[in-house]
């Protein structure tokens, strides 16, 4: 097994070759390759002291894991291609995903692709091996998961691990953005003892990111968690550039991250990418709200009146989630999922989409959205 030193002489080697690869791609652009769309098509981010993502819509890659049900790989890898074909260029993966389908799916694609010209985010917290004795099966939500078992690592070392065997799935030379996963109360493997392991991950993977980021191994890193009370720690004990909240913002429950995220993130320079900003398909009319599958009490008459006024308006539900999502200045990105180019098209056009001022002003008279939520306009 590698020592630390080699491990960061690998990952410096890696980014040193990561800049060789960019600035050839720049010069001579592979033949064939779509190019950057111009900056009108999709929300852009104006420059900050803080990396943050040149595009303010994303993709996130819990498709490609085979979440819920199996896909087939053509299907998975056609919605990545119709995301790039769109103008997206920020992705976001996970080891965790399909136990490595997610990050060798999405790495397939992106071989072709100049590496300047693309974003990605993996994340670091569990550690997967090969056990032949386990067969393809479900873990959770994954289906069809290749045979490999897990175990959660927080340490430094295991950090520089997880990043240096993302980096073979992806068949990339470096990583842009790194997230601590699951980190949380929520999370049932972790349970009561989440705390120790976050004081695990304050002395070891907190330390070792923010010592890869003033390397350059890395451009930034967070926390990529489902509850509001993890990142706000990791704001107060550390020094995160970006983070990964996922089912805390969206036009169905959002005033906890208002008031007590957000103003946090805003004060150390932090910015907040918005996961699951349709619920997992809730807000997209899916009969299924986040990992669980259980409905809040409500939340089925909020979306109907919600979906009431944006038809009234001209547009619909989907439109206004995700824009939504993306109005908030402290917002860097929004990253709903796809498991179709169709989906794909959809979402984007979302973000293209005009909404009129009085829509967004009826949800407030309605009290369906908080009164000092950000719109966008």
């Amino acid at each position: 097994m590698l020592q630390r030193t080699s491990r960061r002489t690998f990952l410096r080697t890696a980014a040193a070759g990561a800049a060789g690869v960019a600035a050839a791609s720049f010069i001579a652009p592979e033949a064939g390759i779509a190019q950057v769309r111009s900056p009108d098509s999709l929300p852009t981010n104006r420059p900050s002291e803080r990396f943050r993502p040149t595009g303010r819509f994303g993709l996130g890659g819990v498709a490609l894991g085979n979440a819920f049900t199996p896909a087939m790989e053509d299907e998975l890898l056609g919605a990545v291609e119709t995301a790039w074909n769109e103008g997206v260029r920020y992705f976001d993966t996970s080891p965790w995903y399909g136990l490595g389908l997610s990050e060798r799916r999405l790495g397939v694609f992106l071989q072709s692709r100049p590496r300047d010209e693309f974003v990605i985010s993996t994340k670091v917290g569990r550690l997967l091996t090969p056990d032949a004795s386990l067969g393809k099966r479900h873990v959770g939500i994954w289906q069809d998961a290749p045979a490999f078992d897990f175990r959660y690592d927080y340490t430094a070392e295991g950090t520089r691990r997880s990043i240096e065997e993302s980096l073979q799935r992806l068949g990339l030379a470096q990583i842009d953005i790194v997230f601590i996963h699951d980190l949380s109360p929520d999370n049932s493997d972790l349970g009561e003892q989440w705390l120790d392991y976050f004081e695990t991950a304050r002395q070891g993977a907190m330390v070792e990111l923010t010592r890869m980021r003033e390397e350059g191994l890395i451009k930034a890193w967070g926390m990529g968690v489902n509850e509001i009370e993890p990142a706000r720690r990791a704001l107060e004990v550390s020094d995160p550039d970006i983070i990964l909240q996922a089912a805390q913002y969206s036009l169905i429950k959002h005033e906890d991250a208002l008031e007590t995220l957000f103003p946090l993130a805003e004060a150390a320079g932090a910015s907040i990418v918005v996961g699951t900003p349709l619920m997992i398909g809730f807000l997209a009319g899916r009969h299924r709200y986040l990992w669980d599958g259980t409905i809040p009490a409500g939340a089925i008459e909020k979306r109907a009146r919600l979906s009431r006024i944006a038809q009234d308006h001209g547009t619909d539900l989907l439109t206004v989630s995700l824009q939504f999502g993306n109005a908030p200045e402290v917002v860097s990105a929004v990253i709903p999922g796809a498991r179709t180019a169709q989906q794909v098209r959809q979402n984007a056009a979302a973000m293209r989409a005009d909404v009129p001022a009085e829509l967004w002003q009826a949800l407030k008279r309605e009290r369906l959205i908080a009164e000092h939520a950000p719109t966008p306009g």
